[in-house]
Order: C-alpha cells, then structure tokens, then sequence
C-alpha cells in the first residue's frame, strides 16, 4: 500500500507539472490580455499533433521546434481574431474562443483523423526507475525535468529580461506601458504566442503519456482552468503550486477510488473557493475590479 502511494504520488507530480504548463499560458494571457481563451486546449492538442508529424518526418529531435510552430500559429491567431476582442465583454471573448477551440479541433480531425495515434518516447527514456518504494518510468523523470526546467527559464524571463518587466507591468496596467513608448499591440502578440507555446509544450510531454487524438484538448482545458482558479489569477506560483496540488490529487484518488478521480480535483476547487474565493495567491487586480 505505502508503495503505491509512494509511486502515484510520484505519478501525480508528472501531471500535475503538465497542469502547470497549461495553466501558466492561460494565466499569462488572461493576466494581460483580460481574454479568456477557452481554445488554450486545443493549442495543447495543436502541440501534440505537431509533434507527432515532426516524429514521423524527421524523428525525434525534431519534435522541439513543435512549440515554436504552434507559438507562430498562436501570434497569428492573435492578430487575425483576438485582437478584435480587447475591451470586450468577457462573455463575447469566451463564444469566440470556444470557436476557436471548435475550428481547431475540426482542422486536426480533417489532417489528422479522428483515430488515436501512438506516440512511443525516445529509446534512452524506455524502461523503469526503481528507487526503494519509488517506481516509474524513465520518460516520467524526463517529463518532470523538462517540465520543471521550462518553468525555471519562464521565471527568469519574467524577472530577469526587459521584455519580461515589460509583460508584468503591463499585466497590471497596459495603458501606462503604452504611454511610456512600448508597442502594446506588439507585446500582447508575442504574449498570445508564449501563452501557445506553453501549452504546445506540455501537448509535446504529455503525447506519449496520452493517446494522442482530438479528445486531449477537452481533458486539458478544465484542468487547466481549475488550477487557474486554485492558484489564483495571474500568480506564477500559484499556478506552480495548484497544478502539483490538483495532479497528487487525482492520481492519489485514482489509486483508491478510480471513479472519484475526474470529481477530486473539483472538490479541491470548491474546498479552496470556498475559503479564498481569489485563489491560494490571488491578488485583487484593478483592472478586472
């Protein structure tokens, strides 16, 4: 029992790294761009499927320019569409990206197909890592460690660079980084297509750990909104700190009640709304107060 526990904890670290990287996406973008974009999901799913052609094109080394493609698509997607829906009522943001989500989708199924793909990981990350009451596979140690490297690299961006200054500043109040100079539109450009890029990142892990098919943009996008919401809007370690939370959850409760699984990491949602309705990190920001 004890070394079940031990191993699903282990387990739910892994996927609840791959939360995180979601949901930091959809936390930047809606910090800054007040959009809520329910198509975050697909760009997940775009991710995976990007990845997949890569591998069956050039192998695996390839799959690492997956995230700069869908970023791309992201920056695109955010001049063609996106724009048009600053200032907006939320509700306006939530119809078209829901679409968005739709269209998307749809495109995969018309390349790709409705049908599962399988997606093996690399021959050196193949086998199990046994250590006392620990057991899991190589590929899972290789998720955490890109996982948690990616984060570490976002922070320091934020903190360290003049263009991560720039992107909290203008979190808290895009008017006044525009007055002083800063092409705003720009900026909320390259936002849209990092907040993208993230998630294609987290598709790329999450591939051969999922089927990768359609569906995996709806088993991403909930999840992600729920750690948004645990975490609190906007907070980088409250998104950290909630995906972890929501991914031991439900891997702890897969191991003891598998039906209960989907439902667990709601009922942390509600336990933690009920007590902090802004999130563990939550902050009251004025532009949507």
């Amino acid at each position: 029992m004890f070394e079940s526990l031990v191993s699903q904890s282990a387990n739910g670290l892994v996927l609840g790294f791959v939360y995180v990287l979601i949901a930091v996406g959809l936390s930047i973008t809606f910090g800054l761009l007040g959009v809520i974009n329910f198509a975050h999901g697909a760009f997940f799913a775009l991710g995976a499927y990007v990845a997949y052609q890569l591998f069956q094109m050039f192998g695996w080394p390839a799959v690492i320019f997956a995230p700069v493609v869908v970023g791309v698509i992201g920056m695109v997607v955010e001049v063609v569409i996106i724009r048009r829906l600053y200032g907006k009522e939320p509700l306006s943001s939530l119809i078209v990206t829901f679409a968005l989500a739709l269209l998307i989708e749809a495109l995969i199924r018309f390349f790709w197909g409705a049908d599962g793909k399988p997606f093996n990981p690399p021959e050196f990350l193949s086998g199990i890592v046994e250590a006392g009451p620990l057991l899991i596979t190589k590929y899972r140690v290789g998720v955490l460690v890109a996982t948690v490297g990616t984060l570490l690299a976002l922070a320091a961006f934020l903190a360290w660079t003049p263009y991560g200054r720039i992107l909290r500043a203008g979190s808290r109040d895009p008017e006044m980084v525009e007055l002083l100079g800063i092409n705003l539109p720009r900026v909320l450009t390259g936002v849209f297509g990092l907040g993208c890029a993230l998630a294609a990142i987290a598709g790329v892990l999450a591939a051969p750990l999922w089927t990768v098919s359609p569906s995996m943009s709806a088993n991403a996008i909930m999840p992600a909104f729920v750690v948004v919401a645990i975490g609190g809007l906007g907070s980088f370690v409250g998104a950290v700190v909630a995906g972890l939370a929501v991914g031991v959850v439900t891997s702890v409760t897969i191991q003891f009640q598998p039906d209960a699984a989907a439902a667990s990491m709601y009922a942390l949602m509600f336990l933690v709304m009920l007590l902090r309705p802004r999130g563990l990190f939550g902050e009251q920001w004025e532009r949507f107060e």
